[in-house]
């Protein structure tokens, strides 16, 4: 790993836009394919449906808590391992995400404002869960990142002044261009190099073995854990083929 160079363009707790430099395009593409399948969540598996006098089937409910997004801090939980959580709420009412109460602290709903079902009056919506931790290989809604790619990092390069007579034909580019070391959003100019560059004649290529990658987390967990979960995961697999190998 210290071989690669990273640098990160924007950021939050869910989202983040940063640039890897050292990777070839396979290995790239397998941080993306970990991040996706092989880095476990917690997410709601089974459900007991104590009571439900709303017009919703039992089934329906059952699929919309599976998808509610459950915190999972990284290491605190094995593959396999099951939270106990509960919702109670009677109508006239709206039964949110938020309503699940759960037995361990740390596995709570990602976003409390998640809709579940609109109850009337004097209906009833009563339910037991199990939350199970496992990978996005398994069911995609066990995948913490929702949003996920890369493309190549782009260069910049002024080759000379722009002939008055040229096409006027935009110049679209997307995600991140490199401008004599400074990296530049292409939304900044609105992806149109006219904008930035409008009497230059200007030269885009990729930049070799550098990837601009766009992480979105569902909110179980940050895109910093995310991304280095999928590394750990790649690691662990090449060691487990190296093993394999030598026998």
């Amino acid at each position: 790993m210290d071989d690669f160079d990273v640098e990160f363009i924007d950021r939050d707790d869910r989202n983040a836009r940063f640039v890897v430099r050292g990777l070839t395009p396979a290995f790239a593409n397998g941080i993306r394919r970990a991040m996706l399948a092989d880095v476990p969540t917690m997410s709601i598996d089974t459900v007991r449906v104590v009571e439900n006098s709303s017009v919703m089937f039992d089934e329906m409910i059952g699929l919309r808590l599976g998808l509610v997004p459950l915190t999972t801090p990284p290491g605190e939980f094995e593959l396999g391992d099951e939270v106990t959580l509960a919702l109670d709420v009677e109508g006239p009412a709206t039964a949110y995400s938020g309503d699940l109460v759960s037995a361990d602290d740390l596995v709570k709903p990602a976003d409390e404002n998640v809709p579940i079902i609109d109850l009337k009056e004097d209906q009833r919506l009563e339910v037991e869960a199990l939350a199970r931790l496992d990978s996005g290989k398994d069911h995609a809604k066990h995948q913490g990142g929702v949003a996920i790619g890369y493309r190549h990092l782009q260069t910049v390069e002024v080759v000379g002044d722009r002939d008055e007579f040229a096409d006027d034909e935009p110049r679209i580019v997307r995600g991140v261009v490199e401008d004599d070391g400074e990296l530049v959003p292409a939304e900044s100019f609105d992806n149109d190099l006219r904008n930035r560059y409008p009497d230059e004649e200007v030269a885009v290529s990729d930049v070799p073995n550098a990837f601009v990658f766009h992480v979105e987390t569902d909110g179980s967990m940050s895109v910093e854990d995310l991304v280095l979960a999928a590394v750990e995961s790649l690691h662990d697999r090449a060691d487990e083929l190296e093993q394999a190998v030598q026998l």
